[in-house]
């Protein structure tokens, strides 16, 4: 018995009944010799971290554009944080924890740069539409490994692809994920709007702190014990009540002092376009985009906006500076 088969053995019996166990996978879209080591979940989150893309995220904002602190989040922090709240609820639950922290260090990869501004950007510009979510499978099935894509397992991609409010995955890791992104989302914007001046801990209104906390750790700690409490032995990942409906109104706050901020959000317009100029200068010169991306529109028929925003959407924000003042900013003479 190899090493692999021993640990699906242990998942086999030490997991919950609804958990989701790697040899029930419905497996990848090209078959491949298994590894006598690591199950396919663990496979899968050992290939997202060793992708060009999850590096990216470290230079990807997460809501301050390009701060100049050290201590701002940013696309990568934001992804390890969903990654580790959702592996405290899953280990307590007795869920896969390899299937979560893959889903959750591959959610974000397709993100572009400048947060959802440059996603808002891309979204209006190209005709074929722009989501996040999307480009996230996109990446991993086809972008990554210069146009052969990662060969996830269904499980981890159909989380990626339903990690947002407006879907569903399938399997229970996968709506840990969903949930720890939102509790990610709260915990660590309004920390950075702390940082950056933009609100104080009593901003937060009272109804709100009675269910869930008044400070950052409390809040924390108050969702994280929330679902576990109420997802213990069921078919099923959810908050209380009262708690969910704090957590709703905690994101209505954080919309209203902090998404839509004038301070925090003053510069996401130039942000915005600058990604249509990206775009549109991209379009009229597909000779300038890398060769392994173009190469995509002879062998898949891929149009050519959708190539475009393959390039662009995977800048980073530095790169993407860069790229604009390369092409649109005037360079000083030196005769």
């Amino acid at each position: 018995m190899t090493i692999r088969e021993n640990l699906e053995k242990w998942e086999s019996e030490y997991l919950s009944p609804y958990a989701c166990l790697s040899q029930n996978s419905r497996g990848r879209a090209r078959d491949e010799e298994q590894c006598d080591i690591r199950p396919v979940f663990q496979r899968d989150r050992d290939r997202i971290l060793h992708s060009k893309s999850f590096r990216r995220l470290k230079d990807k904002t997460q809501v301050f554009l390009t701060p100049d602190g050290d201590h701002y989040r940013t696309r990568l922090t934001h992804t390890l944080e969903v990654s580790q709240n959702a592996r405290t609820i899953a280990k307590a639950l007795q869920l896969n924890e390899d299937l979560v922290e893959a889903i959750a260090l591959g959610h974000d990869l397709g993100h572009t740069p400048f947060g959802h501004a440059g996603e808002r950007a891309l979204n209006r510009v190209c005709p074929l539409g722009f989501e996040h979510s999307e480009q996230s499978v996109r990446t991993v099935e086809v972008l990554e490994k210069r146009g052969h894509g990662l060969n996830l397992t269904y499980e981890v991609r159909d989380g990626i692809r339903n990690h947002q409010t407006a879907s569903m995955p399938s399997t229970l890791e996968g709506k840990i994920v969903r949930l720890s992104d939102k509790i990610a989302y709260i915990h660590h914007d309004m920390d950075d709007a702390i940082r950056g001046n933009i609100l104080k801990d009593e901003d937060v209104p009272k109804s709100i702190g009675a269910v869930i906390g008044y400070t950052l750790s409390e809040r924390l700690d108050s969702f994280i014990h929330d679902i576990v409490t109420n997802s213990k032995g069921k078919n099923d990942i959810s908050m209380s009540g009262p708690v969910a409906k704090a957590m709703q109104e905690m994101r209505s706050f954080m919309f209203e002092n902090v998404y839509q901020n004038p301070i925090a959000k003053s510069e996401e317009g130039k942000a915005e376009m600058l990604m249509e100029s990206l775009y549109h200068y991209y379009l009229k010169h597909l000779d300038m985009i890398p060769r392994e991306t173009l190469d995509l529109m002879e062998r898949d028929g891929t149009p050519k906006e959708q190539i475009v925003c393959d390039y662009v959407g995977a800048m980073t924000d530095r790169f993407a500076i860069a790229k604009y003042e390369e092409l649109f900013i005037p360079k000083t003479w030196h005769g």
